[in-house]
């Protein structure tokens, strides 16, 4: 690559990084709103979240020929204005009456009176405008808060096919494709000298940041299909060099001796018999530690099968052998459970455990932070404070990373740049499909922990149409009086207007009416206060008998006395994703149970789906299901829950892909420039390159 090359890909690279807070109409407050929307805040942030779907606008000028619920483009000659306003405590809304060129009376509505007289100017009285809006009537033809609205002259600026993406508060379509607009008009200039693979690429993202319909965002349409191959390029090369580089003579390090006599302790201390899958999967861990190679295992199991004691005697392994393990979990919530079963068990070892979060102060952390940096803590469990600048380990031999999918890779590298190549064990709950794992995961050895502890009970799962709710309350209030606690799952936060399931807020607050001592969480709560929340639901000595939560209660917590999980609107989960909820229960050795309730427009295929989970708990035959039923429109998203977290990849549709990516980059002999670059934008190992 020339010099002048090199200077126009940092430019290009430079553009991709910038905060969206400086993209003109943008600010600070909603480059914030975007960064809860996307991930993040940058230029490429926005770039890799593409549309959901089109939303045509069909031209008319009869609006007779139009029913209720179209989105519609339409000429209105303005007629006459009235001002709404408060009126016997009630808010009347303004009302601008309008004809169209048959002479139809139109009324355009508006609620909201900060931008009532910008929205008068936009319609003077006399004046023909290019209408679009979504239609409403009853007796009379009603568009209201028209999204469009234009004079004859610039008609054109009202798109034929509108992308729709996934918003959030306070972002409006509109600014959603002004920010487009910008970004890639400004592509263009970056991209003049640019390599043309990068040229190609850029150029189907720009197909599907502007598409003509539906048919251009689905998972077989030629750019989405592009886009993905080029994803799992850059995941497969990263996968491919990490192994190359781990395994290099180079990093090769001296093996550890054993220092102490720790595990016959751990052995003795356990309360229960070890599974066979675990002491196999132990026997393999403890192999891989044994070398001088660092480790890099993912230990897949299902819910319940007993990982954090597998983890638990890696860590204790590690301590035997004088190094420090460090215990990275997701939230505060999973942290602090794992401390609460870890910490008994290492003071009967006679090992100090501690727990390092964000919640950790002043002088309190100033103490942990002294121990982890003697040497004197051997485990330390934590979230992401684990990595922060300040910490400092003396030995750092082991990194164990639970429901390692919601970490990063730059977070991931920054734990294990805290040691001396330490080994990393990572810790799934959710199983892999036996057909993707070793193209998903093809930089780790896998060990699978398919047995459930003794004495454990199959959930009996049975499924339930939602008109049957009244039934079903009534059956758990006898359960509840006796002591049973309850999960009662919802699929959104609040009403919507365009979906029919139940709101977590609304149901809790049916509920709330026989069971006064409910409880209610979601995502959209303070942390702190979500915790405190779950953490009174998790005390036996609370009254608090059912929580009411949407997914937040997916992971991370773990209540062994429940033993009844409803979750509504069943079919429009992916079943992975309810087999994660149902092994919210079952944890304890009392029968649970499992209520699957469906909406009454599900399909037959959603019928299919709920019927695997009532005849199965092998969470590794139910991902090999979920696989071959995905693509049936009626997954919220093309993502599996619990695995990767791809923006073009979809797990059934793109197969082939993960066979092709992963043989180009086996084959590969150093990263070309190209590939460098995908790693980049995909983040998948840019360090590698770096």
């Amino acid at each position: 690559m020339t010099k002048f090359n090199i200077k126009m890909q940092r430019e290009l690279f430079d553009f991709l990084n910038t905060d969206l807070q400086f993209i003109k109409g943008v600010g600070p407050v909603l480059a914030a709103r975007f960064d809860d929307v996307l991930g993040g805040r940058r230029v490429l942030d926005f770039l890799l979240h593409i549309p959901a779907y089109v939303r045509a606008r069909e031209i008319t000028e009869n609006i007779t020929t139009a029913t209720k619920g179209d989105v519609i483009t339409i000429p209105l000659l303005v007629k006459s204005h009235k001002k709404g306003g408060a009126f016997r405590g009630r808010r009347r809304p303004t009302q601008i009456s309008c004809a169209d060129k048959m002479g139809n009376a139109v009324i355009i509505q508006f609620f909201n009176v900060n931008f009532l007289d910008y929205w008068l100017k936009k319609l003077p009285i006399g004046e023909w405008r290019m209408v679009s809006g979504k239609l409403d009537h009853g007796t009379r033809y009603i568009i209201n808060h028209p999204e469009f609205i234009e004079e004859m002259q610039n008609a054109d600026k009202i798109p034929s096919a509108q992308a729709i993406y996934p918003s959030g508060e306070g972002l409006t379509q509109k600014t959603f494709a002004g920010v487009r607009d910008q970004i890639f008009a400004a592509l263009s200039d970056k991209l003049l000298n640019a390599e043309p693979d990068m040229v190609e690429f850029f150029d189907a993202l720009r197909h599907v940041h502007y598409p003509k319909s539906d048919d251009d965002l689905m998972s077989n349409s030629q750019y989405i299909v592009k886009l993905a191959y080029w994803e799992l390029l850059a995941h497969q090369s990263a996968i491919v060099i990490s192994r190359r580089n781990r395994t290099d003579v180079r990093n090769r390090r001296t093996v550890r001796p054993q220092k102490h006599e720790l595990m016959s302790r751990f052995y003795n201390i356990l309360p229960f018999s070890l599974t066979g899958a675990q002491t196999r999967t132990i026997d393999e861990i403890f192999s891989d530690m044994s070398h001088d190679v660092p480790m890099m295992r993912l230990v897949q199991g299902d819910v319940g099968s007993g990982k954090t004691i597998v983890a638990l005697a890696a860590a204790i392994k590690m301590a035997e052998m004088g190094g420090q393990t460090a215990l990275l979990a997701p939230t505060d919530t999973l942290a602090q459970q794992h401390y609460a079963k870890i910490k008994p068990m290492c003071d009967k070892i006679g090992i100090v455990c501690d727990i390092l979060t964000g919640r950790d102060k002043g002088a309190v952390r100033r103490e942990k932070l002294i121990s982890v940096r003697s040497g004197r803590t051997k485990i330390v469990v934590g979230t992401h404070a684990l990595f922060s600048e300040d910490v400092e380990y003396k030995d750092l031999g082991l990194v164990i990373i639970d429901e390692q999918h919601r970490f990063g890779v730059s977070q991931r590298e920054a734990l294990r740049a805290k040691g001396n190549n330490p080994d990393v064990l990572a810790l799934s709950a959710t199983p892999i499909p036996r057909t993707l794992s070793m193209t998903i995961y093809g930089d780790m050895d896998v060990s699978i922990i398919n047995e459930k502890p003794a004495g454990r009970l199959p959930i009996k799962t049975t499924k339930l149409p939602i008109t049957r709710v009244n039934e079903l309350i009534a059956r758990l209030k006898p359960q509840i009086d006796s002591g049973a606690k309850v999960f009662w799952v919802c699929p959104l936060v609040a009403e919507s207007d365009i979906s029919d399931m139940t709101a977590v807020q609304s149901r809790y607050d049916e509920l709330k009416k026989v069971f006064p001592h409910a409880g209610l969480v979601h995502g959209q709560m303070d942390k702190k206060q979500r915790d405190n929340i779950m953490a009174q639901f998790a005390d036996d000595t609370s009254n608090m008998r059912i929580l009411v939560a949407t997914t937040v209660i997916e992971v991370g917590i773990d209540v062994p006395r429940a033993t009844i999980i409803v979750i509504e609107n069943a079919e429009r989960f992916g079943l992975a994703a309810l087999h994660q909820l149902r092994g919210r229960v079952g944890r304890g050795n009392m029968q649970s149970f499992c209520i699957l309730m469906y909406g009454q427009n599900i399909s037959e295929i959603g019928l299919k789906r709920l019927d695997v989970l009532t005849k199965t708990d092998d969470g590794f035959q139910i991902a090999e299901q979920d696989l071959i039923m995905r693509g049936t429109g009626e997954l919220l998203g093309t993502r599996q829950s619990g695995w990767i977290n791809y923006h073009f990849v979809d797990y059934a549709h793109h197969r082939d892909l993960f066979r092709l990516a992963a043989s180009a980059a086996r084959d590969m002999d150093t990263p070309s420039q190209t590939i460098c670059d995908l790693m980049f934008i995909f983040d998948r190992g840019v360090n590698i390159c770096a």
